[in-house]
């Protein structure tokens, strides 16, 4: 579909603030460090869980996430069988990155009506994804909230979150403390958009574009509703059978909002050079296209068909790549550079960025 807006886009503009540029962050996140005066953690804040000590020299990794706005197109299409996936996929997708074994999830809806069919729906893809994570789900919270949840329609509106906790030796978090220079970054394959980016993506698609989630679009093969639908990848059984093959794993990274910036969420202060990229997705061209967005908004808002990576010692790269591509189309990426700002380039597009910075265009 031709584009008749010149202005690129951005997350801004359809509104979503960085949380890192509140102001209010610093005031919650001073409260919050705050509470390991009470009880301490094993971990500091910025991984992708926190690990609570238990004796014994065991720990209980612990996350929590929602779907966000994916909701929203499930409740334009009026399917509800697949989020539930996405809620157990953002949440378990982080316990691994710590090297835990995701256990248990708990999950909490917020509804504007008690609807059967939405519930029923909702517990299907908790299931599937239960299943893909080899987790179980012992309770949760159904909340009515009318006068505080709204939809798309009278009485459709919910929210989904999960709150999900694994176990890990004391001695095997992994959180990046190992890595070096010269180390490889495997990168494996996201399912398309999965659950970040979609506010930014549906005002591309549904304000600028004018398609609706009926819309067949060409270049996915299927409706636009359909595309955006499609659950969230779950990459517990990879990195599962790599920290039990004997290979040095040296860190995973979940990659959701801030695209490959969340390589840089370790201890080890060191930069990534990304030197090959699969094809990109339609989905991430036709957003790209529509809007216009810009390659640095693109790769800073999206995972931009990269949903896991896993940074191994070059000995170990081919098995490690072996483990990765069991389930889905996996490559190695780049290596790890002596970067201490933790620089993340991105050589194809010629990007440039630190989480703090984010991507520029290489000089």
């Amino acid at each position: 579909m031709p584009n008749n807006y010149s202005k690129p886009l951005t997350y801004d503009n359809a509104g979503v603030i960085p949380a890192n540029e509140s102001s209010g962050m610093t005031g919650l996140l001073k409260s919050i460090k705050k509470t390991f005066e009470i009880r301490p953690s094993a971990l500091e804040l910025g991984y992708f869980a926190s690990v609570i000590k238990i004796g014994g020299g065991k720990g209980i990794a612990i996350a929590t996430d929602g779907v966000g706005t994916k909701i929203l197109v499930a409740e334009a299409c009026e399917k509800y069988d697949t989020i539930g996936i996405d809620c157990v996929a953002m949440n378990a997708n982080d316990i691994i990155c710590v090297g835990a074994e995701p256990l248990s999830l708990v999950d909490y809806i917020a509804v504007q009506e008690m609807r059967d069919d939405l519930l029923s729906e909702l517990g299907k893809g908790l299931f599937r994804g239960a299943e893909l994570a080899n987790i179980n789900i012992p309770g949760g919270e159904i909340a009515q909230l009318k006068e505080m949840i709204t939809g798309l329609k009278p009485g459709s509106g919910f929210d989904l979150v999960g709150t999900c906790v694994g176990t890990v030796d004391l001695d095997k978090i992994l959180i990046g403390q190992d890595i070096m220079p010269g180390d490889s970054i495997i990168g494996i394959a996201s399912s398309g958009i999965h659950s970040n980016g979609l506010t930014l993506a549906r005002h591309v698609l549904f304000e600028k574009m004018k398609l609706k989630v009926t819309s067949h679009q060409p270049e996915f093969g299927r409706s636009v509703g359909e595309e955006l639908l499609e659950p969230t990848a779950i990459y517990v059984s990879e990195a599962m059978e790599l920290l039990n093959a004997g290979i040095k794993i040296k860190s995973f990274a979940h990659i959701t909002g801030d695209g490959l910036f969340n390589l840089t969420r370790t201890k080890a202060k060191v930069g990534f050079r990304i030197t090959d990229l699969p094809e990109m997705m339609p989905i991430f061209s036709v957003i790209a296209d529509g809007g216009p967005v810009e390659p640095e908004e693109m790769w800073r808002v999206f995972n931009m068909g990269i949903g896991f990576c896993v940074v191994v010692d070059p000995a170990d790269q081919a098995r490690a790549l072996e483990i990765s591509s069991r389930n889905q189309h996996a490559q190695v990426i780049g290596h790890v550079i002596e970067d201490p700002e933790q620089h993340v380039y991105i050589e194809p597009q010629n990007l440039v960025g630190t989480p703090a910075t984010y991507f520029k265009k290489i000089k």
